[in-house]
């Protein structure tokens, strides 16, 4: 369980991160990032997967490209469940995703478990 609230964190972090470097994302307080770290964790266990199953052609044809818009997909509906981040456009949540991504792969890489 900490395990889940700890990876929350970075998801929250990447998307600070993000909204620092991609103009169009934003945040109203450090409340609704975290909560949005949770709401992209619950999503990831839940939606992913089956949005990865049903997709899975476009995968393979994109070489695994496709993830960054099954990536910002999550966070564009984690946006309407917590209505204190934004995105402006859905390019500028695929920056966002990528953004997370990178912050999520290289906390993981530090961190270990």
């Amino acid at each position: 369980m900490i395990g889940f609230f700890v990876r929350a964190l970075i998801v929250a972090l990447g998307l600070w991160i993000a909204t620092l470097l991609v103009p169009g994302v934003g945040y109203r307080d450090l409340l609704s990032l975290i909560l949005a770290g949770v709401v992209i964790g619950v999503l990831n266990a839940l939606v992913r997967p089956i949005a990865v199953l049903l997709s899975l052609p476009f995968l393979i044809l994109t070489l695994g490209l496709f993830m960054l818009v099954i990536n910002a997909a999550i966070l564009e509906l984690a946006s309407i469940f917590i209505h204190g981040i934004y995105f402006q456009s859905f390019f500028a949540a695929i920056l966002a995703s990528l953004v997370v991504s990178l912050t999520s792969f290289i906390a993981y890489m530090v961190i270990r478990d």
